[in-house]
């Protein structure tokens, strides 16, 4: 429509996922201005975090309805991929739908969170890629709840390969080294001194990757105290405050009265103890002959006693009922220790949780919403929901965070997700807090302050997927180290490309870029070809790489552009 030749991509969405999917896609041909990219937002911003519409370079377009008509406003016409990241599974379908209307043949990428309808969306668009941020992002969380640097394992050509600590792997499977994590405030992922880094990439052979063998450590650990603290808790949430300090202040009005009824007929402690309870609650047949203070004090306790009866009778099926919701909500539980806790059944709770439980981990989860997504799955699986807000004290004791393993804060809400952190060190200094908080430079500065060093930002993590979908190109694992993403990705070698011709070490970038496998055409993966052989057309470069890095040599595997033409100018068209 503009002439413009250059690929064309076209995102939709208004969060930091596709915030992180634009800044992906122009930094993969940046260099060479290969790639336009339109953003569709709607009007105002639904969220305060970053969006994309105010990264330089985008064309945004404004439109509260992904239909046709915002789609032909866009320039979906002609373009070479969608991508559809709002968080709502019907309207991305709908809009696909809408999608096809206007260019039929079209790179699809949708993120949905249901399986079924992702399941539905990838018959009905063939040439599609259906991903979930929480699924991608949710081994990171699980990683760090259970000490782990990086969740990934994945197969590749043969090899079934995942992420580890030197000292936890034997010397034969390493394949290469990732990072130097020794300095936390340091991490420095492929360096040029594979011998330094602490954490590698390792094959499995019959040996259970980290982030099991983690797991299994935590499963042995984990003791569970007696049962009567559920009873001792229970008691606790017997009887409504107001009604306990009823019935204390009617008793003690009953032994006032018991006391001076012992005077008036003259009896022992142990008898005046006999008749005022028998004539409180039961009453006594009338004695006329009875002195007339003691006919008194009969009358006055039979009228005590009508008033004890009802409130002993309120206080027990008050205190069924709140004892029952307390059951049902969460709120009594026994004590644990060696547990994980879990805040927010959102997406991205919803996978951890389940993962978590996969592993024979024990999780105590905590959401204000009764109805949160992951609800029905806790039930299910028996994992107690608590019921409330995490940032609140009584809550977090109630979860037991004070003796947990981790505490993994992942609700849609900074401010809760941080007050519930804070809360928890100062139960425990040394709980290892898994923090999700939405602003990158907020996470970094509250690491500073309060040295909670495990933060995680679930677009940061799925965002290369996303963008690598968009542009066709196979990410085979994406492996989070600290707040670096390396992707391991296969890369095809073009003809007429800078790396056509060269040999196989100058693939490698200390830093950047680092050699995993090569391909021939027809031959099986080469885990470690000579650095000396030379690259041809045709060959497959299986790497992991920073970002930079992998956009750098993807224009190393590709030919460059033609040149423009240098003919005479042509002749310039009057202006009208």
């Amino acid at each position: 429509m503009n002439g413009d030749e250059r690929p064309h991509y076209v995102v939709c969405g208004s969060d930091p996922l596709a915030y992180w999917v634009v800044r992906s896609l122009l930094a993969t041909d940046s260099a060479d201005g290969r790639v336009r990219v339109t953003l569709v937002v709607p009007g105002r911003r639904r969220s305060e975090g970053p969006d994309g519409r105010d990264v330089p370079g985008v064309r945004v377009v404004t439109a509260e309805r992904l239909d046709e008509a915002a789609f032909r406003r866009a320039g979906l016409a002609g373009a070479a991929g969608l991508a559809l990241l709002h968080q709502d599974d019907v309207g991305n379908m709908h809009a696909a739908l809408c999608a096809q209307e206007v260019e039929s043949r079209l790179r699809l990428v949708v993120r949905m969170f249901n399986t079924n309808l992702a399941d539905g969306l990838r018959q009905l668009f063939p040439d599609s890629a259906v991903l979930s941020d929480a699924s991608i992002a949710a081994p990171a969380f699980v990683a760090a709840a259970l000490g782990e640097v990086a969740p990934t394992h994945f197969r590749h050509a043969g090899r079934t390969l995942y992420v580890a600590r030197r000292d936890d792997v034997r010397q034969q499977d390493v394949v290469c080294g990732l990072a130097v994590t020794t300095d936390p405030d340091l991490v420095r992922v492929l360096p040029a001194d594979e011998a330094a880094a602490d954490v590698v990439l390792a094959e499995a052979t019959g040996r259970p990757a980290g982030t099991e063998v983690a797991a299994r450590r935590l499963v042995r650990a984990r003791r569970r105290r007696q049962p009567v603290a559920v009873l001792l808790r229970a008691v606790r949430h017997f009887a409504t405050r107001k009604i306990g300090i009823a019935v204390l202040v009617l008793l003690g009005v009953i032994a006032a009265l018991g006391w001076l009824n012992a005077r008036a007929a003259d009896v022992s402690w142990s008898e005046a103890v006999y008749l005022t309870l028998v004539t409180t609650l039961t009453g006594q047949d009338p004695d006329v002959n009875k002195p007339v203070a003691a006919q008194v004090m009969q009358v006055v306790l039979n009228l005590a006693g009508l008033a004890l009866i009802p409130l002993i009778t309120a206080a027990v099926v008050d205190g069924i009922v709140n004892a029952r919701l307390a059951l049902h909500a969460g709120r009594v539980q026994p004590d644990r220790s060696g547990h994980v806790v879990m805040v927010g059944l959102g997406n991205i709770g919803t996978r951890v949780m389940a993962q978590l439980h996969d592993f024979g981990v024990e999780v105590v989860a905590i959401d204000k919403n009764p109805d949160a997504r992951g609800a029905p799955l806790a039930r299910r699986l028996g994992v107690p929901l608590i019921v409330g807000d995490a940032g609140r004290e009584e809550t977090l004791r109630s979860a037991s965070v004070d003796t947990c393993q981790a505490l993994v804060v992942v609700s849609t809400d900074d401010g809760t997700n941080l007050r519930a952190a804070l809360i928890a060190r100062s139960l425990d200094p040394d709980l290892r807090v898994v923090l999700r908080l939405f602003d990158g430079d907020f996470a970094e500065r509250i690491q500073q302050a309060f040295g909670i060093g495990i933060s995680r930002s679930v677009s940061y993590l799925a965002a290369p997927a996303f963008a690598a979908a968009l542009l066709d190109r196979a990410v085979v694992a994406t492996i989070p180290v600290d707040r670096h993403a390396l992707l391991v990705t296969e890369v095809p070698v073009v003809a007429g490309s800078p790396l056509d011709g060269s040999p196989l070490s100058a693939v490698a970038r200390p830093g950047e870029v680092r050699l995993l496998a090569h391909t021939r055409p027809n031959q099986k993966a080469d885990w470690s070809a000579d650095p000396r052989m030379v690259i041809q057309a045709g060959d497959r470069l299986t790497v992991v790489a920073r970002r930079a890095g992998l956009t750098a040599l993807l224009r190393e595997t590709t030919p460059a552009p033609p040149p423009a033409p240098t003919g005479p100018p042509a002749a310039r068209r009057p202006q009208e």
